[in-house]
C-alpha cells in the first residue's frame, strides 16, 4: 500500500472516529411517562410534561429560545390504564415513570390498603406531587346529610371493589366512628351511583377525582345535590395518620346548586419512578419540571396545569423521594 493511500485511509478513519464520537455524544436517551386513558387528565398533562423535560439532540439551546429540558432526552407520554397499571409497570422495570394517585402509590410501596397480601413495590420513588384529586362526598339535597356522621342508616355507594376510592371511603367512615355496616352500602361506579341518585334510589356516594367531575356536574344539572364537608378534628386525624391525604377545598360554584366552598380532603396525582433510575437523570428531570419555561407550558396547556406548582410538589407524598428529586428540592430550599 502506497504512502498516499495510507494517508488517505488514515484521514478517513480519523474522520469516522470523530463522526462516531459526535454521534455517541448526541445519542438520545428515551424516558417514558405512563399516564391514563386519552380522554382523561393524566394523558394531556403527561404530554405537557414530556414536552417540557425533552431536549432532543440538535435542539436549540434554552438561552436561544430552544428547549429547556434535559440535554439529549426524548420523553414521551404513553396512554395507559392509570395508577395501578403504571405502578406495576414501574415495579417490573418496563416503564421509566408514570402517574399515580398518592394513596395507590403509598399502598403499593408499603404493601397496605388495596396492596395488602401482595408483594410491595418497594422501589417506587416520587418525583413530584402534581395536582389534587378531590374526595367528593355527594349527597341528595333531600337526604338531610350535612356531615359524614349523618350517613348512618343511609344508602351510600362506596365505589367499586378493588378501587382506591373504596379504601378512602372506609378510612373516612372510620374517622367518624362508622363502618360500611352502619350504612346501606352499595359498590358502584360514580356514574351508576349518580344515576341511582337521580332516580331517588341513592342518598350519597363517594368519588375521587379532579373537579369539576363530569358525572357530578351532569347530576347537579338535573337534581339538587350537596357536597358534604370532610373537615374538623376527624379530617385532621386522617391527614396525620395517612400522609398521602391533604386538606383541600372544592370552590363554591364548581357544581350547580353548590354556591359555597366545601372543605374536604384530596389525594395527589403524583409522578413516580423507580429507585433504579439514575440519580443525575432524575435530578435534571426534576430541575426541568420546575423551569420557568415549563411554568408557561403548564399554565397555558391544560386547566389543571395551573395547579402544578413547586410549592405543592411535596404535598401528600407518602413514599420516599427519588434521591435525584430530593437533591433538587433541597437545593431549591423546598426541603430541609
Amino acid at each position: 500500500m502506497t504512502f498516499a493511500r495510507l494517508k488517505t485511509l488514515g484521514a478517513a478513519l480519523a474522520a469516522a472516529v470523530l463522526v462516531a464520537g459526535a454521534a455517541s455524544a448526541q445519542a438520545p436517551q428515551f424516558f417514558r411517562i405512563g399516564t391514563g386513558g386519552t380522554a382523561g387528565t393524566y394523558y394531556p398533562i403527561g404530554g405537557l410534561i414530556a414536552n417540557a423535560i425533552s431536549n432532543p439532540p440538535g435542539s436549540r439551546p434554552c438561552s436561544e429560545g430552544g428547549s429547556c429540558g434535559v440535554e439529549g432526552l426524548i420523553a414521551t407520554a404513553l396512554a395507559a390504564n392509570g395508577s395501578v397499571a403504571n405502578v406495576n409497570a414501574i415495579g417490573a422495570g418496563t416503564l421509566e415513570s408514570g402517574f399515580s394517585q398518592s394513596d395507590v402509590a403509598t399502598w403499593a410501596q408499603t404493601g397496605t390498603g388495596i396492596w395488602e397480601g401482595r408483594e410491595p413495590v418497594e422501589k417506587l420513588r416520587a418525583i413530584a406531587n402534581l395536582y389534587p384529586e378531590s374526595i367528593h362526598l355527594v349527597a341528595a339535597a333531600s337526604a338531610g346529610i350535612s356531615s359524614v356522621a349523618d350517613l348512618k342508616g343511609k344508602r351510600v355507594s362506596l365505589d367499586e371493589p378493588g378501587s382506591g376510592t373504596l379504601v378512602d371511603a372506609r378510612i373516612i367512615l372510620g374517622a367518624y366512628g362508622l363502618t360500611e355496616d352502619d350504612v346501606e352500602a352499595a359498590f358502584l361506579k360514580p356514574d351508576q351511583a349518580a344515576d341511582r341518585m337521580r332516580d331517588g334510589a341513592m342518598d350519597a356516594f363517594f368519588f375521587v377525582g379532579g373537579f369539576p367531575a363530569g358525572a357530578i356536574a351532569e347530576l347537579a344539572s338535573q337534581a339538587e345535590i350537596t357536597l358534604v364537608p370532610i373537615s374538623g378534628d376527624e379530617a385532621a386525624g386522617i391527614t396525620s395518620e395517612y400522609t398521602f391525604f391533604a386538606s383541600h377545598v372544592v370552590p363554591g360554584g364548581t357544581y350547580e346548586g353548590v354556591p359555597d366552598d366545601t372543605e374536604t380532603l384530596s389525594v395527589g396525582a403524583q409522578w413516580i419512578t423507580s429507585a433504579d433510575q439514575p440519580e443525575e437523570l432524575i435530578y435534571e428531570i426534576t430541575k426541568a419540571l420546575w423551569n420557568e419555561n415549563t411554568r408557561k407550558l403548564l399554565d397555558n396547556g391544560h386547566s389543571k396545569g395551573k395547579s402544578i406548582t413547586a410549592e405543592t410538589a411535596l404535598d401528600g407524598v407518602g413514599i420516599p423521594l427519588h434521591p435525584g428529586a430530593e437533591r433538587y428540592y433541597k437545593e431549591a430550599g423546598l426541603l430541609k
